[in-house]
Parts: structure tokens; C-alpha cells; sequence
């Protein structure tokens, strides 16, 4: 069957300045398969830096129940992967969870989700670049905002290249960071300190060569963070509109990162866990000085060139994929006119949607002169807000005109969404009040826009739309989990 635009697309009458014909509407070329999906969603979940910029962190503040709490996230990703999954096959759009969420539940609920969205696309990026510095000081000492800096415009250089082009590089890149993981964990594992129980009976340091058992409350307000460290795999949506056959392969892509990147993860942090000399080093997060302790130099510094080189090729790839979100948001008629017309411009050369990359990769190397301690938060609680409105969505996926359009389809729903709803609302319920004020102070301005600038201009502006696929199966094709 020929998929069909959105119910939202379908009533509004488009503007000649904002939204041009379909048979000219700027469009993202289709390059890539299953394996390009994962390796650049790969990169962008980018489990290296993840997991030696971010989990220290945890370490910090969990000592050895960071594996338990990040273990919980694994689990309810599951349940996030196949909201994804279904509606990343039935709504394929590089805008991602607000195009899902716009058409399912309404524009307003879709353009708060946008919101939610761009706050990740502007903060992770620099977060991550930060970290940059620090893993080539066994090389050359630098200063850490300026090198983060100089890592998000080569980022940004890289996100105006052809995408398949960018897929075999972030792909080798990949390799070396998954290498340096697979480095840690071993030595991890061959240098233990403590039995496993500590995993399941997780204890952090007191002080004094004493530890304290962790609570179940620091876990709950932990998996906020844990959910960030694992994130990435749900960008396989935003490259929809550049897969082929995206309502097959976007399900695969989402799925495979998934195990792949939480494998990536989970593995070296229960190999650090247990082979860290005490808690206190455990919670003091310096995995590049473990290493070296475990091993020798060349050792720790071959690892930390590594980690180098993953926080590098995850700045590059979340340049691309949410520069892809804001081309989608323009091509939908977010902003005024002018501005819609310069971010959803394709370059002819390189395919590729390069004013809206500049404008995710200029502003995140200003911001990295910023203090982002907090927003590390705030990022947390925006991806939590964002999973619960995926969740909500995919409750009411299966009505209307969606219902019998061809997609891949979960098992136990509803049952699954339902879920992830109460327990993703408990998890924001725990965090600080103040990540949860940043963030709805923005949710807050963002519905202020919409109500006084979109709202009005409804029949022009803000009408979500998705590319008809050019192969979309008949019904009787659509994948489910038995033969996805």
C-alpha cells in the first residue's frame, strides 16, 4: 500500500513562501542500509564516550551499583526500542520523535517533544567534546574548552560531507573506540578486587577506608543518567529519510544498536567495577589511570587516544543526525519563513542539509565556554520527558488510519508503553528540582511560542509531514518482531 501523508500534512493548505510542492520539496537522498544505520547511530549512542565521560559520574555518585542502575536502564530501553521500532517504521521522518509524536497525538504534544529533543541536540554534543582533552594529555597538554571547541566545528566540517562517506568513517572510528572498551574490560576482569555480590549488593565510599550500602532511591534518581548513557540508539529514527526500505530497516537499526551499544557499555563497567583497587578510586572515575595501573603506559595511553578518537566521531555524528532534525523542523514550517527556507536547504554537491548543520555545530562550540554541570542534569530529564511522550504515543499508534498501515509491531502492547509510562514518570518524579525547573521553564516558553506565533498561523506553519516512501510494502509485508 502507498503511504499516505499525515492526517496533519493532509488538512492544512501549505503556503507557496513556507512549503513548496511535493515534487520539489527539498529531500534527503536514500544511501544507506542496515549496516550504515547502526554504525552511525552506533557512533552517535557512542558507547566509548559514554561510558568514560558520563559513567565516571555514576561511579561518583553510586559506587559499584552504577552497573545495577545502567542493567535497569538496559531493561526498560527494551520496552523504549520497540515503541521506537514500531513507530519509526509507521512514521519514517527524519524529524524523529516529534514527527512520530506530531502525528500521532496532535501538533502541540509534537512540537513540546521537538523542544525536548533540541535540547539534547544542542547540550550533548559539547558535553562529550569536553571530555576531549583530558584523553590526549598523555600526549599533548591542551585546554579543554578551546579543544572542545576546535572538536565541534571539525565536527561540523565533517556533517556538510556526503552521508555514506561519513558512515565508513565514523565506522572506523567506531572500531577503535569498541577496541578500547574491549581493552578495559579485559584487564578489568584479570585484576579483580571484589566478588560479584557487590554488583546486586552494590556499596559506595563512606570515607575513612569505610563504604555505605546504596539506596534504592539513589538508583531511581540515577536512572535519569543511566538512561542518557544508553540514549543514542533511538537516533536510528532521525536517519529514516536516508535509509533504503526504512519501514524493514529502521526496526533492525534501532534494535541491533541497542544490544550492541549496551553490550559495549555494560561490559567494561562491571569489568571497572570489580577490578578497581578500592572504592575510593572507583568513585573518583579516573579509568585512564586504572588502566594504566592494571597494565602499563603505552597501554593507558593507546586506550586514551582511543577514547579520543570516539568522543571526536560521536561529536560528528550528532552533528549529522540532529542536523537532520532541524532541516525536518523548517521543511515543517517551525520558524519564520526566511529561516525555514535557509535550514531546510540540501547542497546539490554533498546531499546533505548544510545550513541546519551549522547551526547545531556552530552554537555547540560556543557552548562549550559554558558551564554545563547543570544541564548534564537537565539533558537527563529532557530525555526522560521525550521517552514518555514516544511511550504515549505508541498507546495510540494502532487507530485510525495507522492502524492497519504497514509497520514493524511490538509484542505485549499495550501493555509495554503503559509501563513505560508510570515508571518513566517515577524516574522524573526523583530528580533534582532544579533540572526539573531549567527544563520546564523551556517546555513552558516553547508552548508560549506556539500558542501566540505557530497556533495562528496553523494552516502554514508547524504541518507535520512525512515523505512518501517510494517502496513502502503493502500491508501484508509489514514486519513484525517474528520475522523483523
Amino acid at each position: 500500500m502507498t503511504d499516505m501523508p499525515s492526517q496533519t500534512a493532509a488538512s492544512a493548505a501549505p503556503d507557496a513562501d513556507v512549503r513548496q510542492t511535493e515534487k520539489s520539496a527539498p529531500k534527503l537522498t536514500r544511501s544507506i542500509g542496515v549496516v550504515g544505520g547502526t554504525l552511525l547511530t552506533l557512533s552517535c549512542l557512542t558507547p566509548a564516550s559514554s561510558l568514560f565521560v558520563i559513567v565516571p559520574d555514576s561511579f561518583a555518585t553510586l559506587g559499584t551499583g552504577a552497573a545495577l542502575t545502567i542493567a535497569i536502564a538496559a531493561v526498560l530501553c527494551i520496552g523504549v526500542a520497540f515503541t521506537y521500532s514500531e513507530l519509526g517504521t509507521l512514521i519514517p521522518s527524519s524529524g524523529g520523535e516529534y514527527a512520530m509524536v506530531g502525528t500521532l497525538m496532535g501538533r502541540l504534544a509534537g512540537w513540546l517533544v521537538f523542544i525536548l529533543s533540541l535540547i539534547v541536540v544542542m547540550i550533548v554534543p559539547p558535553i562529550i567534546a569536553l571530555g576531549t582533552a583530558d584523553y590526549l594529555a598523555p600526549i599533548v597538554h591542551l585546554d579543554p574548552q578551546w579543544t572542545a571547541a576546535g572538536v565541534m566545528l571539525l565536527a561540523t566540517v565533517m556533517g556538510l560531507l556526503d552521508l555514506r562517506a561519513n558512515a565508513w568513517i565514523t565506522g572506523i572510528f567506531l572500531v577503535l573506540e569498541v577496541v578500547a572498551c574491549a581493552v578495559v574490560a579485559f584487564l578489568g576482569f584479570t585484576h579483580t578486587h571484589r566478588s560479584a555480590s557487590v554488583l546486586v549488593h552494590p556499596v559506595m565510599d563512606a570515607g575513612h577506608g569505610h563504604s555505605t550500602p546504596v539506596t534504592a532511591g539513589l538508583i531511581i534518581a540515577g536512572l535519569a543518567t543511566a538512561l542518557f548513557i544508553l540514549q543514542g540508539f533511538s537516533t536510528a529514527v532521525y536517519l529514516a529519510e536516508e535509509m533504503e526500505n526504512p519501514r524493514r530497516n529502521v526496526s533492525r537499526t534501532v534494535l541491533w544498536t541497542l544490544a550492541i551499544g549496551a553490550a559495549v557499555v555494560m561490559i567494561p563497567v562491571v569489568a571497572i567495577t570489580l577490578g578497581a583497587p578500592d572504592l575510593k578510586t572507583l568513585g573518583a572515575g579516573d579509568v585512564a589511570g586504572m588502566v594504566q595501573s592494571w597494565s602499563n603506559s603505552s597501554i593507558g595511553t593507546f586506550v586514551s587516544l582511543c577514547i579520543a578518537l570516539a568522543i571526536i566521531n560521536a561529536a560528528i555524528v550528532m552533528v549529522i543526525q540532529n542536523s537532520r532534525v532541524v532541516f525536518s523542523s523548517a521543511r515543517d514550517a517551525a520558524w519564520p519563513t526566511s529561516v525555514n527556507r535557509a535550514f531546510s536547504h540540501v547542497s546539490k554537491r554533498f546531499n546533505s542539509p548544510w545550513v541546519a548543520t551549522l547551526v547545531v555545530g556552530v552554537p555547540g562550540a560556543v557552548l562549550c565556554f559554558v558551564n554545563l554541570d547543570t544541564l548534564s542534569e537537565v539533558t537527563g530529564v529532557a530525555v526522560a520527558a521525550m521517552y514518555v511522550f514516544v511511550a504515549l504515543g505508541a498507546l495510540v499508534s494502532r487507530r485510525g488510519a495507522h492502524k492497519h498501515r504497514a509497520a514493524w509491531r511490538m509484542p505485549l502492547w499495550p501493555a509495554i508503553p503503559a509501563l513505560l509510562v508510570l515508571v518513566l514518570v517515577w524516574v522524573l518524579w526523583q530528580q533534582s528540582t532544579k533540572s526539573l525547573l531549567i527544563t520546564g521553564f523551556i517546555v513552558a516558553g516553547a508552548a508560549v511560542y506556539w500558542a501566540v506565533y505557530l497556533r495562528p498561523r496553523q494552516s502554514t506553519h508547524w504541518v507535520i509531514s512525512v515523505p512518501e516512501d517510494e517502496q513502502a510494502p503493502t500491508e501484508e509485508t509489514a514486519l513484525s518482531p517474528v520475522n523483523a
